[in-house]
Parts: structure tokens; sequence; C-alpha cells
């Protein structure tokens, strides 16, 4: 297929370089060239647009910070909207907001092009290792003619139901790492204190009842004192946001994801907006 990429960073690098391991044709775009050279390198063409890249595709897939750059990407001047062919797919796995993936997709139905928004979970380890848990919502028959290429991305890869499914889903994911997280950052803090080696406390609880992946692969990088991104601190306060203006537009308490969000925004408060998530344990550290 001929795909256009919008968004070559931490995770999108990888994620397009799995689809030219493939054998797929990829016209790139990126706001920092930079970050696409890699893929440049091998072969894929650039565009300079978000536009260009989704001229003469088959497929568009998007995976950017923010709903803002969301709306950018596919509403703006030189956005994918108006310069997608018929017959094209469009695939947002950004996470972003359920009601955006609804208006995108409703958008794009009123000009022959079919949507789904397919955000993933799994950090830079699993967007490089090609084992990424996708959660899409749109038509199911949209779904299984794209599932060849997540397959070349991701390992869980499950159909959730119409357009914004896929963002709800990963909101669910957000919330349960979110309070996740706090556990793990207070776990490593309690061995610590009590003059544990950490290391080998993982060892004993990491397969047990506690086990988690964030237990797993963030905790190590927490003793290592390794805050660099898997995913950055300031994407996580706004899936965190996103949850959390959800939740209670449904009427639901969620007093958990309320605290890490909290803890979270005074992290970054603190400098620490460009860490990865697993530096919420720097607040534990003092």
């Amino acid at each position: 297929m001929k795909i256009g990429f919008v968004g070559t960073g931490v995770m999108g690098r990888s994620m397009a370089g799995h689809l030219m391991d493939g054998g797929h044709e990829l016209t790139v775009y990126n706001r920092t060239r930079s970050k696409a050279q890699e893929l440049l390198d091998r072969g894929a063409g650039w565009a300079d647009t978000p536009a260009g890249a989704a001229r003469d595709a088959d497929v568009v897939m998007t995976i950017v910070g923010f709903p803002a750059d969301v709306e950018e990407v596919y509403f703006g001047e030189k956005g994918i909207l108006p310069e997608a062919p018929d017959g094209c797919v469009l695939v947002d796995m950004t996470t972003s907001r359920p009601d955006l993936a609804v208006r995108i997709a409703e958008e794009a139905g009123t000009r022959g092009i079919t949507t789904l928004d397919a955000p993933v979970s799994g950090g830079d380890v699993g967007a490089r290792e090609a084992r990424l848990s996708i959660m899409v919502g749109g038509p199911e028959a949209t779904f299984v003619r794209i599932r060849p290429l997540f397959e070349l991305m991701g390992r869980n890869i499950v159909h959730q139901g119409p357009a914004g499914s896929g963002q709800h889903t990963k909101m669910c994911n957000q919330i349960a790492i979110a309070a996740g997280m706090l556990g793990v950052c207070e776990a490593v803090s309690y061995a610590r204190t009590a003059g544990l080696d950490p290391e080998t406390v993982l060892e004993s609880i990491g397969s047990g009842a506690a086990a988690s992946w964030s237990l797993s692969n963030l905790a190590p990088r927490m003793i290592a004192g390794n805050f660099d991104p898997g995913f950055y601190v300031k994407h996580f306060i706004k899936d965190l946001s996103i949850a959390l203006e959800s939740a209670q537009a449904m009427g639901l308490r969620t007093p958990g994801l309320a605290l890490a969000k909290q803890l979270y925004e005074e992290l970054a408060a603190a400098g620490g907006e460009d860490n990865g998530t697993q530096a919420l344990y720097k607040l534990y550290m003092t």
C-alpha cells in the first residue's frame, strides 16, 4: 500500500519503520524533519505538509501529540481531509478525545473516506519491538482491511466498536496505568526506605499478584535513575485530563485518576514534563 505517515516521534518512528519492513511505500511528514531522517535514509518519501502526505495515499496514519495537533493535522489549512483521495482510510493512532474521533469520522464520511481511531499502548519498547496493544474504533469492515498493517506494529489488536470506541478504550488503559503507577512508585520507595535492595524486591513481587507492565518495565528504570521518555509526562497529563473530563461528563467518580493527575502536574511544574512517566518516582525521592 501507499501509506502517508504523519508523526515520527518516539513512537511513530518505530511504527513507520515496521510498515516499511512490511514492504509498504511510505511518505512521511513531521514538524521537525530531523526526527524523520532515519526513515528518509531508508527510502521513505518526504512531504512538506500533512496534506502532502495524504495525497495519493491508500492509507494515512497519524500519531501526534495533543488533540489540538490532531485537529490541525486533519482540519487545518494544510490538513489531511481536503487532500485525501476517495476510498482512502484515515487512521489516527494518537491518544485523543473520543468526541474528536467521531467528528473526524463524520467529516470524512461526507468525502467518501473512512476512518479508524486506533490509539496504542506499550510505550517506546512496545513500538520498537512491534508488540503494541492497538485499540480500534470505526467500521468493522475497515478494521478488517487495515488489520494487516496493525499486525506489523502490534500483537494485541482488538476492534472495540464504532468511531470513538478506540479512544474510550485507551482512556480505560490510562486510568489503570495512572493508579498503578502510584503503587509502583510507592512500592519502590518503601523498599528503599526499609533498607531492602529494590531490584531483589522486584524479583519477588514482579511475578506474583502485584505483577504489571509498569512494575516489570518502568520500576527498573526508576531504580536506575533513568527518567528518559518512553512516553512523555506532558502527554500523559493530556491523557489523564481527557479521561477525567470524559468520566465527569458521564457522572463517574475517579478519585485515583484525579490524584494521579494532580501528582503528575506537580512533577511537570517542577520541570519534569519532558521526562518519562516513571519520573513520578522523583516525588518520592525527596
